[in-house]
């Protein structure tokens, strides 16, 4: 068994040049400005910006193929995740990067998910950016004007890329086919010619056969994105053909395969897309709509992919308070023997537990009073102007002060005196503040 063998078919089928390239016309079609830079070989910072499986990282790995091709070897290519690169990584790629710039190498860094950098990380980018030390190359689900640096952000052309359509889908899923020895029948002739079925099929002995309109069902329920579809019609097909190669027959691909496939391509595309944080977001937001059903949905949709039950549990930490809060102070507390059950037993034992606390915060009263204070505090503080106010001297660290207090003189005294009659603990222009009354 070939190594080729072992590489998911979404990785197989990405596209080595643009004109493969499928989907995606308002951003590299004819006459777009990222089009006439890669025809004239000049490469800025780039941020491409889109859901899963719309063809980001394909997109980054032509226009990497399309240097090396124009510039050789006077291009030196790393390619990152900022899931599994920390700082350390970027430092040294600059600091070689730099010594190339002696012998006039271009660097360029393909950073996946650069989102999953903090904006202080993202600082490591800003100036050898700007100098054209190296040249950045990021991918993102995020929206870039909340998930990145705004420095970072005005330094590179972001370009926005949609959810592929449905014919997008089916146009990659017949190429998939093909590639895998399987044949398409019950094509539309209004759309294909007779001989489409040849071109269709592979140049071997096909293995298995699939019918047209479940390839178009396919491609309409994967919502856009191509991973997706790609790995429900692996699962499908390994499931079906691999273990009896040797047929003589056709491997029918039924409608009823694929969907069995796509409960499991559809967890196995939530981890491998890092979706993640979008199932926690459903989940913590069902609970502040005290939508008991969503709810357990959201939880069980994360269990599936094998989350952490520790952090899922952390999660809930935090929703009990954000959420819950003072309306029931008990909340926090089950939450805290939720993380601690989850530690002591792991899955799949604590999987009622997770969902018992899930249901309890789902049912109970909700207040977001403290974290609304919280955040009025917050907001006071970051829109000051100037330096933040003095701790009035009454509520300062006495301990060993007695030498000091006996150096006051008499206007100082008489101030800590008139500090103390006040009942306000807050700094002189804050005196009648209630974050508790404030708007957020």
């Amino acid at each position: 068994m070939s190594n080729k063998e072992h590489v998911p078919l979404a990785e197989k089928m990405r596209p080595a040049c643009l004109d493969d390239y499928i989907g995606q016309e308002q951003v590299v079609g004819s006459n777009t400005v990222l089009q006439q830079l890669l025809t004239k070989g000049h490469i800025p910072s780039i941020i491409l910006w889109g859901p899963p499986g719309c063809g980001k990282t394909s997109l980054a790995n032509i226009i990497a193929k399309l240097c090396k091709r124009i510039y050789g070897d006077k291009v030196h290519i790393s390619k990152l995740s900022a899931t599994s690169s920390g700082v350390g990584n970027i430092r040294d790629i600059v600091s070689a990067s730099k010594d190339g710039l002696k012998s006039n190498h271009q660097t360029i860094v393909f950073m996946d998910e650069i989102h999953r950098f903090n904006k202080l990380q993202q600082d490591i980018f800003l100036p050898h950016v700007e100098a054209g030390t190296l040249t950045l190359i990021g991918t993102t689900t995020e929206n870039p004007s909340y998930s990145l640096n705004s420095a970072l952000l005005s330094r590179c052309r972001v370009f926005a890329l949609n959810k592929l359509t449905e014919p997008n889908i089916v146009e990659i899923l017949c190429k998939a086919i093909t590639s895998i020895n399987g044949e398409i029948y019950n094509l539309k002739k209004t759309s294909l010619s007779s001989n489409s079925q040849n071109k269709l099929s592979c140049s071997s002995k096909p293995h298995f056969s699939i019918n047209k309109t479940v390839i178009d069902w396919l491609a309409e329920v994967c919502n856009g994105d191509a991973r997706v579809a790609l790995n429900g019609l692996e699962l499908a097909v390994r499931t079906k053909v691999s273990n009896e190669p040797n047929l003589s027959d056709l491997v029918p691909i039924t409608l009823e395969d694929i969907k069995e496939s796509l409960k499991h391509a559809h967890m196995l595309s939530d981890k491998q897309t890092n979706n993640t944080h979008h199932l926690y977001s459903a989940l913590h937001k069902s609970i502040k709509a005290s939508n008991q059903n969503a709810s357990l949905y959201w939880l069980a949709r994360i269990m599936a992919i094998k989350e952490n039950p520790v952090d899922i549990a952390r999660r809930l930490v935090r929703i009990s308070s954000e959420e819950v809060g003072l309306a029931d102070p008990d909340a926090l507390g089950i939450a805290v023997h939720t993380l601690h059950g989850c530690q002591m037993i792991g899955m799949p034992e604590c999987d009622v537990i997770l969902a018992q606390c899930v249901v309890y915060l789902t049912r109970a009263p909700k207040s977001r009073l403290v974290y609304n204070a919280l955040k009025s505090a917050e907001n006071i503080i970051m829109n000051h102007k100037g330096p933040q106010p003095t701790v009035p001297l009454h509520i300062r660290d006495r301990s060993g002060q007695q030498k000091l207090h006996s150096s006051f003189g008499y206007k100082e005294e008489n101030i800590l005196r008139k500090e103390e009659t006040v009942k306000t603990r807050l700094p002189p222009g804050l005196q009648h503040v209630d974050f508790f009354l404030e708007d957020f």
